[in-house]
Formats: C-alpha cells, structure tokens, sequence
C-alpha cells in the first residue's frame, strides 16, 4: 500500500510549502544585527519542487564575511522541515541588498523608525 493509502502518511509526503520552508528560515539569525533573514529581507526566493528545497538569499554588503555563516544556519534549520531530501543554497549580490528591503519589524528592532 502506498503512503497515499494510509490515512495521515500522504501528508508526510509532500513536499513543504514554500510557505512553511520560509517560516522556519525566521529561525535563522544574523549574529551581527541580531535580526533572523527574513525580516531583514536577505531572503529572496524560496522553491520547493520533489523534496529539494533551492533558497536564495543576499547579504548586507558585497564583502559581508558571513555569507557562509548563514548558508550553514540555512542547511541546519531546513534539517527540521518535513519530507525535504535536499537544500540547495545560493548567495547572491544582484540586486544588492538595501535598508528598504528590511520588514517593520526588523526596523523596529533596529531602532530605524
């Protein structure tokens, strides 16, 4: 019998909603601001397609020395998502990141406003 048979297991095969993948990326933090990637607008897309996740993000400054920083707390975090096989990680510097990209409360936290 497949996974689709049983009740409750066809839910654990899916694959997370981007949704979820992007939620749970709140739990990564830039240690330098203190702010996780989400609200500081690093992230830039979320895909999830057959068990692989492919996360893009940014960082603050062409020269930041944590971009593998964050590419590890990025792999780390996903471990907890479910039915995931595989995260592939990408940074990028086009377009570069800018203080408009930060959420409400990443300013807040900041003292921006």
């Amino acid at each position: 019998m497949s996974a689709a048979g049983v009740p409750g297991l066809a839910a654990l095969s899916d694959d997370p909603t981007p949704e979820l993948v992007r939620d749970l990326l709140h739990g990564v933090i830039d240690p330098e601001l203190g702010v996780d990637i989400v609200e500081l607008g690093l992230l830039r897309e979320v895909t999830v397609r057959a068990g692989v996740a492919r996360i893009r993000f940014t960082v603050t400054t062409p020269a930041c020395p944590l971009t593998g920083y964050i590419e590890d707390e990025i792999h780390a975090c996903l471990q907890q998502a479910p039915a995931l096989r595989q995260v592939l990680v990408e940074s990028e510097l086009e377009p570069p990141w800018k203080p408009e990209d930060m959420s409400e409360v990443a300013r807040a936290a900041l003292g921006w406003d």
